[in-house]
């Protein structure tokens, strides 16, 4: 085997594997899965056990996407200390002077939505 096929033929083995584990699963799916008829009953929304209240189009108020896409973007920035906290005796002086800039930088932009209202729910 040559090294380009040596490299790129553990990864066709992996797909070829993958695409018979899906095809056996849908297969069988298909072949032992319910079949029953739909009803009004069967194809209403169920939500954790009570009837449904009113349209699936309701309107949310965007406060709840800025709020949740807050909580990503401050969750996701706060998962990058995690390496600094590991590396932190190797990054010394420099390492924690980084640090806290970008603490400060995530403060400054929490205030800044703060300030503006965003985590305001009246």
């Amino acid at each position: 085997m040559s090294s380009g096929v040596a490299v790129w033929f553990p990864i066709g083995v992996m797909i070829v594997g993958s695409a018979v584990v899906v095809g056996t699963m849908v297969s069988i799916n298909r072949l032992l899965g319910p079949r029953g008829r739909d009803s009004a009953v069967k194809s209403e929304a169920f939500e954790c056990g009570n009837p449904p209240s009113g349209g699936a189009w309701g309107r949310f108020s965007v406060r709840f996407y800025l709020t949740a896409i807050l909580f990503l973007l401050f969750d996701v920035e706060l998962v990058f200390l995690y390496p600094w906290a590991v590396a932190l005796r190797d990054l010394g002086m420099f390492g924690f002077v980084e640090a806290l800039v970008f603490i400060a930088v995530l403060a400054v932009g929490l205030i800044y939505a703060w300030r503006r209202g965003a985590l305001d729910w009246t």
